[in-house]
């Protein structure tokens, strides 16, 4: 008789309509994070309300199937038609910068003002439900007076956060010499690529597309042949060491408000390192030395390169932040994977730096059994868990 909402960064309506309600005898909704759940249960609760909203609800998520039916019924390119119809790159040594270091590095040296410039404010609205772009919002005809007072006192909790180091920002970065190997990306451990310190295995998109390569995030890396020195960088980040302390007071003054306030507060913060530490890699990789970016400018990726992160479009397969970690060692910065591959704190940032300017973030989309097939074989996994990990991708 419960009913199940399902959400968070990774998650969509869609696949919650077409893989998951179906299984389940109750209402199934998908909201977007654990803020936006009270009031769908308010309305789960009501039975009026109940009633309308199930209508409603099962009505969009049968035309969710409807549009998936639809996308599955479009014929996918072979894997090697779309591997020869790839990025096309003209590859010169002069879009390939050496970065100032190699390997890993930790940081000590940022603090929670070094970052707060660096928030995005108009995600932060839209956790609360409030449609528009900060600071428009503030003065918007029907959000304004809701929005400019979660707004102050998202300032006075930020304040308060910063000024009594309420929580921690950690974070490890590092460049290593690589190659792309077909759809494969090569680390190694030696300037001369002579040491293979690690291969991940990428997907590539077999939807055909007007006008665009099928890309694969390999495409942007030199591959071995070109004879010309490229790099690749990662990273893991998190402004979540503090925060579950700072929630269990909260929560323990029934103050569900303050806690979840802290939450977002530290998600948007972990946004914001990863924007900032983007910066500093690109003036340490060499290309990002002239840049004159607003805040603006930074949210809309007005800026060469790219930070891919593992389980969103452009490489979906979670499992290769394993080898992220093995590369990293976030451990040792208290930042770890659970089980099924979150980031734990739950307000971290992990991926991988590109620097090459043809750069693009794509979606990957739904893949065939042929590249299914393919990559259980780079990945060295079974068929069955390769299809696991790639069910929403199928």
């Amino acid at each position: 008789q419960i009913p199940l909402l399902i959400g968070g960064a990774t998650t969509s309506p869609q696949h919650t309509a077409v893989k998951i309600a179906p299984a389940f005898s109750q209402s199934v909704l998908h909201v977007h994070d654990a803020s936006r759940s009270v009031a769908a249960v308010s309305d789960l609760l009501n039975p009026k309300r109940k009633a309308e909203l199930d209508t409603t609800n099962q009505a969009e998520q049968a035309r969710q199937r409807d549009l998936h039916e639809q996308k599955t019924q479009k014929p996918l390119m072979p894997l090697e038609q779309a591997k020869a119809e790839g990025t096309s790159i003209v590859w010169k040594s002069e879009d390939l910068p050496k970065p100032a270091f190699l390997g890993r590095r930790v940081i000590d040296d940022v603090t929670l003002s070094d970052l707060v410039p660096f928030i995005d404010w108009t995600l932060f609205f839209s956790t609360w439900e409030l449609k528009g772009r900060f600071p428009a919002i503030l003065t918007h005809a029907r959000f304004g007076e809701a929005a400019t007072e979660l707004h102050e006192h998202a300032q006075d909790l930020l304040k308060r956060i910063v000024d009594e180091e309420l929580i921690q920002p950690r974070a490890v970065y590092g460049f290593w010499p690589a190659c792309s190997d077909g759809d494969d990306l090569v680390f190694f451990e030696d300037a001369a690529r002579t040491v293979e310190l690690s291969r991940i295995p990428m997907l590539r998109r077999q939807t055909p597309i007007d006008g665009h390569p099928s890309r694969c995030l390999s495409d942007f890396v030199a591959p071995r042949a070109s004879g010309l020195e490229d790099h690749v960088g990662a990273f893991a980040l998190s402004t979540g060491h503090g925060v579950a302390e700072l929630v269990e007071k909260f929560e323990a003054d029934n103050d569900t408000y303050q806690a979840i306030m802290a939450k977002a507060i530290a998600d948007r913060l972990a946004e914001a390192y990863a924007e900032y530490l983007h910066a500093r890699v690109r003036r340490e990789w060499g290309y990002g030395g002239d840049e004159v970016l607003s805040n603006d400018d930074l949210i809309a990726e007005r800026y060469q390169g790219i930070r891919p992160a593992f389980g969103y479009p452009a490489c979906p397969d979670h499992r290769p932040k394993q080898k992220l970690w093995r590369l990293l060692d976030p451990d040792s910065q208290g930042i770890t994977l659970t089980e099924g591959l979150a980031m734990a704190p739950a307000a971290s940032v992990s991926g991988l730096y590109l620097a090459h300017p043809e750069s693009k973030y794509f979606q990957v989309g739904r893949i065939g059994r042929d590249q299914v097939e393919d990559y259980a074989k780079r990945t060295g996994s079974s068929f069955a868990e390769t299809e696991h990990w790639l069910a929403p991708a199928l």
